[in-house]
């Protein structure tokens, strides 16, 4: 012990952040050197707890004296959960007033309580939060946004199950964080946010879930993933026509006149009755794609083809197939005769095609006369390398 005490705050500091947080705070018995050296830690995780009616108990009081008064100069990362029926609102709202003062830069709350009736949690100087970089808000949070809010700092943004105090809220937010790269968003049918509208974001990564969405102007946006319900979704797809990565399943892809330069790979579901022309339109639309996914969901599985419309070849060959498209990748392929002449196309037509690469449905009988099809088929590229996974 006495060459533990002897080492420099900032080494034990470190030592103590390998450690869950409830182990960091125990080694306070340990010695007078070590009693209070866990309120520098700048991560505190408080994720990890047992919901039992005690243990939230002890969390709540260890909180209430200590929390104000924790010594880091700046807190990296708060995460909580809070458990239902065991934590007050005003508990967790003075906690996260703390941990802002504290210069918060990450905060993580799961709030488990299924009683709408619980005020919000949220105090209004998280929203103006100057050094916030990271908010993860889970379970039945009231979001009820501020007219003062700005968030200069907020990077990564993931709201999941979250209420909103009214269809404004969700909008006041992101209108309001200018640097921001990740953001998720899981709306339900029953949520109050019908309509979603984004003026101008940084984003890298945009997931959502939703039947209701309208997004607007994302000249930046670099990766998407798009699984959609609404059966005209080109406001969406014209904001995010600058992607690099898309990965997308919707009924209605795209019309005529939306360009995709600067994709590099698409991921379609071909789970869709007009799938196979949405594709036509998506390679002539990706003057720049490299790498081509396709995939078939399993719920959609069975009934995939039996209104699937007719595989059209292209009038004239996609550039992509002849100048960039490198891979082909095929999950859940069952051979059907729409299917295999889209791969047929391809082979014939991608003259840079490194490898194509079939994931089948069927047995290995079934597989092996598959791969001799396929295989007998011309290939634009004799570097080209098919193979089944």
């Amino acid at each position: 012990m006495d060459i533990i005490s002897g080492l420099p705050d900032e080494l034990l500091v470190k030592i103590l952040l390998l450690v869950p947080t409830k182990v960091a705070v125990s080694t306070s018995i340990l010695s007078k050197r070590l009693e209070y050296l866990w309120m520098l830690l700048p991560k505190l995780d408080y994720s990890r707890i047992d919901c039992s009616e005690h243990e939230c108990e002890r969390l709540r009081c260890f909180l209430n004296r200590y929390l104000h008064v924790h010594r880091a100069p700046a807190i990296e990362s708060f995460r909580l959960k809070s458990c239902r029926l065991h934590f007050k609102p005003e508990n967790v709202s003075m906690w996260v007033v703390n941990a802002v003062s504290h210069c918060v830069r990450e905060l993580d709350i799961l709030h488990d309580d299924s009683d709408p009736a619980k005020p919000d949690i949220l105090p209004s100087n998280l929203f103006t939060c100057k050094l916030l970089v990271v908010l993860k808000l889970d379970g039945n949070i009231l979001l009820d946004v501020p007219r003062m809010v700005f968030l200069p700092s907020l990077k990564t943004l993931k709201l999941r199950h979250v209420r909103y105090f009214n269809d404004k809220t969700l909008q006041r937010l992101l209108s309001n964080c200018p640097v921001l790269e990740d953001l998720v968003v899981d709306l339900g049918v029953g949520d109050t946010t019908r309509k979603l509208t984004i003026i101008y974001f940084k984003l890298r990564d945009y997931n959502y879930k939703s039947h209701y969405c309208l997004i607007e102007n994302m000249p930046n946006l670099i990766e998407a993933r798009v699984d959609v319900e609404l059966a005209d979704i080109r406001g969406l797809i014209g904001s995010i026509s600058s992607v690099r990565r898309l990965a997308i399943c919707s009924e209605r892809i795209l019309d005529e006149g939306i360009v995709f330069n600067q994709l590099e790979h698409l991921e379609l579901c071909i789970c869709k009755d007009h799938s196979p022309n949405q594709l036509v339109r998506l390679l002539k639309a990706s003057s720049n794609l490299q790498g081509l996914y396709l995939l078939v969901m399993e719920d959609d599985h069975a009934d995939n083809f039996h209104g699937m419309e007719d595989w059209n070849q292209p009038s004239t060959v996609p550039d992509c197939l002849l100048s960039c498209l490198q891979s082909l990748s095929w999950s859940k392929y069952t051979g059907e005769p729409k299917e295999r002449d889209i791969v047929v196309y391809i082979l014939k037509h991608a003259l840079h095609l490194k490898t194509a690469t079939i994931t089948p449905t069927q047995s290995d009988v079934t597989e092996l006369k598959m791969l001799k099809e396929l295989s007998r088929s011309s290939r634009a590229s004799t570097t080209c390398e098919l193979m089944f996974d």
